[in-house]
């Protein structure tokens, strides 16, 4: 009788593990990955104190404003970092609503980096690679549609801006108690490993290099096994069940999937970063993982709501409604037609198949759309 090596017998185990085992193994790698994010979010955070605001206190126009709002996403890697800082100045005198209105849109850009970095977690296996980068790309070529016809838009008309004044006119009058605004269970038990190292390495370069090393180890390990895992979990059937399901109504019911588990866990970072390695192991087709994208846009502009209700003047309210206002109309403008909903998808699809080949193109391409080009807005444009 032939032998077995005990490389093979381990793989074998590996394989035939039990669903309901696997999954919780999943739920496990997921829960490393989010803690993941978190640290690497504390690190960013420990090392660039001030910055941020010193950074968003610079701009002098428009256009500067929106790379602004980009940069200061990258380097905290939350939208909901930056639109709460922004709500902040602006409630506080210091930040007009003309400026800050392309910072929120920039901000939505640059929240989608951290989508992009999760897909690198799979770039040896080029059809993961190729599918999971699709999916991290897609959000950045949404939004990047969505500021080069509005932005233009609001300038022209200023249609947010006013819309937003009147519905803060309407809601100014109604009692909220901002001293305690809800948090989500979700979010406390991810931040929970990151507050019990806190304590132990303070703020400063050393401690935030240690939370970026911490983050990124778990990040790529997490996001290696994830996408093994959920192929071998999900079934032909059931992942044609979730793409049907998911794909009706010409992704309406993903929207409002990516509405719900955005507000759920207070960061469209989370949303979309799992659903990378979703479609790089095939169980979500990137049409249908799009809208789920789009409506977590949406989502995140709940923590933008809830820090207005924390500042005094009624711009801290107005700027967040243009927040929500805007995603909105980016849905509005790009949905409703057939082909160009699918122009998002079309060019990931399209440059996803050129970074396969071209792993180099990878990095110019973060490296150039979220530090380089935004550093040379900020500076060049006075």
């Amino acid at each position: 009788m032939t032998s077995v090596p005990a490389f093979e017998k381990v793989h074998l185990q590996r394989r035939d593990l039990p669903a309901p085992v696997r999954s919780l193994f999943v739920v496990v790698l997921l829960y490393t990955f989010l803690v993941g994010v978190a640290f690497l979010e504390t690190g960013i955070g420990a090392m660039g104190e001030g910055f941020q605001e010193g950074l968003l206190r610079s701009v002098a126009n428009p256009l500067s404003g929106l790379f602004a709002g980009i940069l200061a996403t990258v380097l905290v890697q939350s939208s909901s970092v930056s639109t709460s800082t922004i709500v902040g100045m602006v409630g506080a005198g210091t930040l007009p609503v003309s400026l800050a209105v392309p910072m929120i849109m920039g901000a939505n850009i640059g929240t989608t980096v951290t989508n992009t970095l999760a897909s690198l977690g799979s770039i040896r296996r080029s059809g993961e690679f190729q599918r999971g980068f699709a999916a991290a790309t897609v959000h950045d070529s949404f939004n990047l549609m969505a500021v080069l016809v509005l932005l233009p838009l609001e300038l022209a008309t200023g249609f947010l801006t006013h819309s937003s004044v009147w519905l803060t006119e309407l809601l100014r009058g109604a009692e909220f108690d901002p001293a305690s605004p809800p948090r989500s269970p979700i979010r406390m038990a991810v931040r929970m490993p990151v507050e019990a190292v806190e304590p132990f390495l303070g703020v400063g370069t050393l401690p935030g290099l240690i939370f970026l090393s911490i983050g990124l180890a778990l990040i790529f390990f997490a996001l290696a096994f994830i996408t093994r895992n959920m192929r071998q979990l999900v079934a032909g059937g059931v992942e044609r069940m979730m793409n049907q399901f998911i794909g009706r109504g010409g992704g309406t019911v993903g929207i409002f999937v990516g509405i719900a588990v955005t507000v759920a866990v207070q960061s469209s970072t989370i949303t979309t970063s799992i659903l990378v390695p979703l479609v790089a192991a095939g169980v979500l087709s990137l049409p249908n993982a799009y809208p789920i994208t789009v409506g977590a846009n949406v989502g995140t502009t709940i923590t933008a709501l809830l820090a207005s209700l924390a500042v005094v003047r009624p711009e801290g309210l107005t700027i967040a409604l243009v927040h929500t206002l805007f995603n909105f109309s980016a849905i509005a403008v790009i949905f409703p037609i057939r082909r160009v909903r699918l122009l998002p998808v079309r060019i990931a699809q399209t440059v996803a198949a050129v970074a396969v080949r071209k792993h180099w193109l990878v990095f110019t391409y973060v490296l150039g759309l979220f530090l380089v080009l935004p550093l040379m807005g900020i500076f060049l444009i006075r």
